[in-house]
């Protein structure tokens, strides 16, 4: 696998998180207010997702998160 390969995966994987995030925010608990909704956000990726992916989303909220929704991005704030 070349080097812009591993870095197109890597990139491929970043969007599949911030996705997911914004997917997950969006559905959960679709009549809580926006702190609850963060609040169950986190709680799924502290209980569902791997130390990997939690970090990579942390590092992504950290430079910014652009593509991240508000309640996405309070979510990724909570989680250790």
């Amino acid at each position: 696998m070349s080097s812009n390969d591993l870095e197109q995966a890597k990139k491929n994987e970043l969007t599949h998180l911030v996705k997911m995030a914004n997917q997950i925010s969006a559905n959960i608990g679709a009549f809580d207010s926006d702190e609850q909704k963060a609040k169950s956000t986190a709680e799924h990726m502290l209980k569902f997702w791997a130390k990997p992916m939690k970090q990579k989303i942390q590092a992504y909220a950290k430079q910014g998160g652009d593509d991240l929704s508000p309640v996405a991005r309070q979510a990724i704030s909570l989680i250790d």
